[in-house]
């Protein structure tokens, strides 16, 4: 028998953020530990992400939670996944938000119930506004979203196309006057026009967990030295050592490092949000002096 159980609004154990929010469920249907005993945020985007994508939010998540911070998303595939796993791998406490009934014949994506018994195993805490046996619709889904910023000082997007669920996530914390903050990406990209969009209604741009730490002040948190700076994957290494000599286009950068044309671009993106590359038009990229 799966354990399920379920509070009110008036139990003492309610979220406190969440019952601020303008609508916030009157039940909330649990598995695993409610009680947040920390500050949480928010990490969510898009269900077909980049590798560029994936790997931003490993680096993020895992400075956020070492920080303190107990990550909440909404287990679906891509970023969201991402977001649990960086956390369930450090052994940490995470809450995943789901749009349909917390029993396991109901939980989607099915691939991930393997990851929401890990999520309870380590203490965090699966929830839901819907009763067992409910399957997710495309009502469902954006319901859901107002409940993971509901529950979160702040809300970052990754990666997600204009029409995206994390937007309606981002927008959801906009009116809960939370915090709301997106990474950057190519402009080329699908997956960037979510971000940048927000970013043009006021979201804060980061590329490291410290922008976010620093933006959200919690008492207690570390907001300097204790969060590490990004070391370089093998790909970046790859493309700096052939753009030391000259600048190349990006056909002659995949030529040359043999890299797959994806990982490539990815991590093209990356170096140019860390300031290591410039684009000089045209595809055609140099080492920033």
């Amino acid at each position: 028998m799966e354990e399920i159980r379920k509070i009110t609004i008036d139990d003492e154990n309610y979220p406190k953020l969440l019952k601020k929010i303008a609508n916030p469920p009157k039940v909330l249907y649990f598995k695993g530990n409610i009680k947040i005993d920390k500050p949480c945020f928010a990490v969510v985007g898009t269900r077909k992400c980049s590798s560029y994508g994936k790997q931003i939010t490993l680096e993020i998540v895992n400075y956020l939670n070492e920080a303190g911070l107990i990550i909440v998303s909404g287990l679906a595939p891509g970023i969201d996944s991402s977001a649990h796993l960086s956390v369930v791998e450090k052994q940490g406490k995470t809450i995943a938000v789901l749009g349909t009934g917390l029993d396991e014949k109901s939980i989607y994506p099915k691939e991930n119930i393997k990851l929401s018994r890990k999520i309870i195993d380590l203490g965090g805490c699966l929830i839901s506004e819907y009763p067992p046996e409910t399957p997710g619709s495309r009502f469902t889904f954006p319901q859901r979203n107002r409940i993971i910023s509901g529950l979160s000082n702040g809300v970052l997007v990754v990666e997600a196309k204009e029409k995206s669920g994390a937007l309606i996530t981002a927008n959801y914390a906009f009116s809960q006057k939370r915090k709301v903050f997106a990474v950057p990406g190519s402009i080329y990209s699908l997956n960037s026009a979510g971000p940048h969009n927000l970013i043009k209604k006021g979201a804060k741009l980061v590329d490291n967990a410290n922008d976010i730490l620093k933006e959200l002040n919690l008492s207690g948190l570390p907001t300097g030295s204790k969060i590490p700076s990004r070391s370089q994957s093998p790909e970046e290494n790859l493309i700096l050592d052939v753009l030391k000599q000259e600048a190349l286009h990006l056909d002659r950068i995949i030529e040359k490092t043999k890299l797959e044309p994806s990982i490539t671009a990815s991590t093209l993106t990356i170096l140019e949000i860390k300031g290591k590359i410039k684009n000089l038009g045209g595809n055609v990229y140099a080492l920033s002096r």
